[in-house]
């Protein structure tokens, strides 16, 4: 056991050591700009994406090892595996309102995104979110991309998964349209956000727009209240929606703006994707709590083998109560506090710069404490002027496959898309090494693995 411990750990410092040495820039920032102005069909729009979102792509790849990889579907795996428990399904909906145990009809839910925190031998699942934005972003991004560190063959993989991963989207959605039993052509798809236009993410609905148009699907982007409930459809002015991608943050369709999608849908009138059930059973944050539950998930019948997987790769989490509040604030240095229901790292704290203030507020709403898991780290600026990023790993999973990997790259408590060299970013895997006696052989080794980039880096 110990020199397999001592294996993992070897693997994963040769990769951080691609991450913590290469400065190449392989981005090319030039196709980019060309790429997004033919996509977008626009060059206002393409002023629109580089007015609102300057630090949205960054520069560098992101090295992650096969086993890294592997480590997260394996995570993915049992994660799916639980949920399809008929015991998991009857503990979520026990106490759930009537929109999140309505069956919506097939469809599994788009872009779900698992989120992990990655640094030497350590892997940990931090959330999972089921309207995972950036995907179109990342589609166009990887076509972009090019990297001398990494093995020319591993390249042209990558090249080649980026080619075909829009042609993967849309077959996503056309799957998520026959699961849900309809006959006819997938003919309209409403792209649905609050206030759209003002979402930082807005000039990725464009992009969506674009991709449905190619493949003759008319596709809309509006706001929820833009919509009508009438005749026993759901409309957008005269124009009949059959299929809805929700971006929305109001998971559960609440709101008074989202009442004729919430009647279309529980209508069964219009394909919701994602829906308010996909959020219920995978991003509630009450969940990480208990997949990390070593009693809850013997009593929910999980097998041992991924009991082992969940509790050896989700950070320790546990529902903030009155009950032990005295004890998380004792440990709240090594804790970070999320809300329930939030999204886009809003209202979360890291434990150590907690106020009594602010603690207040934590009990008095619903939050969850979860052990802090370090992010992994990514050298930014020039070699005489070096800077180290912080990066997390989105995994975009459709019906519990892997579709592509993407690197956030950030400075601060969490991804912002604010820092300078941040932003998106490919998630490159490399080889892992054979475990030798001589750990420094094989650091050496990694670091002869990037002398072919140092002639061109900055």
């Amino acid at each position: 056991m110990t020199h397999t411990l001592q294996g993992k750990k070897i693997i994963g410092q040769f990769s951080e050591q691609f991450n913590r040495a290469c400065f190449c820039v392989s981005l090319d920032s030039d196709a980019l700009k060309h790429a997004l102005s033919i996509e977008l069909d626009s060059a206002e729009l393409m002023t629109l994406v580089e007015e609102r979102c300057p630090y949205l792509f960054s520069a560098r790849p992101v090295f992650v090892s096969d086993s890294q990889i592997e480590r997260m579907v394996s995570v993915i795996r049992a994660i799916e595996s639980v949920i399809a428990l008929p015991a998991y399904r009857t503990h979520i909906f026990a106490n759930a309102s009537e929109i999140v145990r309505h069956d919506p009809g097939g469809a599994k839910g788009v872009f779900f995104g698992y989120d992990f925190h990655l640094s030497n031998d350590g892997l940990g699942l931090i959330e999972i979110n089921t309207n995972a934005g950036g995907a179109m972003f990342n589609a166009v991004m990887a076509r972009v991309h090019q990297s001398c560190c990494l093995d020319p063959k591993r390249m042209a993989l990558a090249n080649e998964s980026a080619a075909v991963l829009e042609k993967t989207f849309i077959d996503m959605f056309q799957s998520e349209w026959s699961l849900s039993a309809k006959e006819k052509t997938l003919k309209t798809i409403a792209i649905v956000d609050k206030h759209p236009q003002q979402q930082y993410m807005y000039p990725e609905f464009l992009l969506f727009q674009q991709l449905f148009k190619r493949h003759g699907i008319q596709a809309v982007i509006v706001d929820p209240s833009d919509l009508d409930w009438r005749q026993g459809k759901l409309w957008f002015g005269d124009t009949l929606i059959d299929l809805v991608y929700n971006r929305l943050t109001d998971f559960r369709l609440e709101t008074e703006e989202c009442a004729a999608l919430r009647a279309a849908y529980l209508s069964e009138a219009v394909v919701l994707t994602p829906h308010p059930q996909a959020h219920a059973l995978y991003a509630d944050k009450y969940n990480l709590a208990l997949l990390t539950d070593e009693k809850m998930l013997q009593e929910l019948g999980v097998p041992f083998d991924v009991q082992e997987i969940l509790l050896s790769n989700i950070p320790r989490t546990s529902i903030v109560t009155a009950i032990n509040a005295e004890q998380l604030w004792k440990d709240r240095r090594h804790l970070f506090f999320k809300p329930r229901a939030g999204f886009g790292s809003r209202a979360t704290y890291r434990g150590d710069k907690l106020t009594k203030r602010v603690w207040t507020e934590i009990l008095a709403g619903d939050y969850v404490a979860q052990a802090i898991m370090a992010p992994g780290e990514r050298v930014s600026g020039s070699k005489e002027d070096s800077e180290m990023l912080k990066f997390d790993i989105r995994a975009y999973v459709y019906d519990s496959q892997l579709q592509w990997t993407a690197a956030r790259l950030y400075q601060g408590q969490t991804t912002n898309f604010r820092t300078v060299g941040g932003g998106f970013s490919p998630a490159y895997s490399v080889p892992d090494t054979a475990i030798r006696a001589d750990e420094n052989e094989l650091l050496n080794s990694a670091a002869d693995a990037l002398v072919c980039c140092r002639p061109t880096c900055i």
